[in-house]
């Protein structure tokens, strides 16, 4: 499990992504033990907000910059490219 930097600002907060470069299945499960609501779930990561970033690292997310996470999402196959989102 990866997190970048809550630096994403939306909502009067900042927020970081939440991803897996293993699995779907693996995010989902972790974020539904954190309590993370599926409404937070954007096609390949979960936004969480900034007040809940040092308690998911506590429980196991690791700590990276945005582009590592980018490049390790990328890698893993599961990334979701914006014209997929888009349905293109």
């Amino acid at each position: 499990m990866l997190i970048d930097p809550p630096i994403w600002p939306a909502h009067d907060t900042l927020w970081a992504h939440l991803v897996s470069d293993t699995s779907i299945e693996e995010l989902h499960a972790f974020a539904a033990a954190a309590g993370i609501p599926r409404r937070g779930f954007d096609h390949d990561h979960y936004d969480v907000p900034e007040s809940r970033w040092h308690e998911l690292v506590a429980l196991g997310a690791e700590p990276v910059g945005g582009l590592e996470l980018a490049r390790r999402l990328a890698a893993s196959g599961l990334r979701v490219s914006q014209r997929e989102k888009r349905g293109l």
